[in-house]
């Protein structure tokens, strides 16, 4: 892969041009088919393997015809929970369960006005 900190935006995408026709290639696939299973116009396709601007979508449905969505991860990793509000929470799991507290018991014999 190319140094991405040091290169132009060009170059990235040509790297990645280059990568998924190397990809489709080694699966079989011409542009034409891989168009048809992306359900993009086969210059779509040509324009992303020569490095071309294309919208993400395309890119997005190229990936998928050819496997390679679950990539995705890689690419833009999920966020990691926020460590406070992991503390937040884990703060608010209770430590322990109180027992059952018994109603109180009336005597039957006791009434209204009774002054025992």
């Amino acid at each position: 892969m190319v140094d991405v900190y040091s290169t132009t935006d060009d170059a990235v995408l040509q790297e990645l041009g280059e990568r998924l026709s190397l990809l489709r290639l080694n699966r079989g696939l011409t542009q034409a088919e891989l168009a048809k299973e992306a359900g993009l116009s086969k210059r779509t396709v040509e324009r992303i393997e020569a490095g071309g601007s294309t919208q993400t979508s395309s890119l997005l449905r190229a990936l998928r015809a050819l496997g390679l969505l679950q990539n995705i991860d890689a690419l833009i990793p999920p966020p990691a929970p926020n460590p406070m509000d992991l503390l937040k929470l884990h703060s608010k799991q209770r430590q322990r369960a109180s027992s059952r507290k018994k109603p109180p018991t009336v005597a039957a014999d006791w009434v209204w006005g009774d002054s025992k």
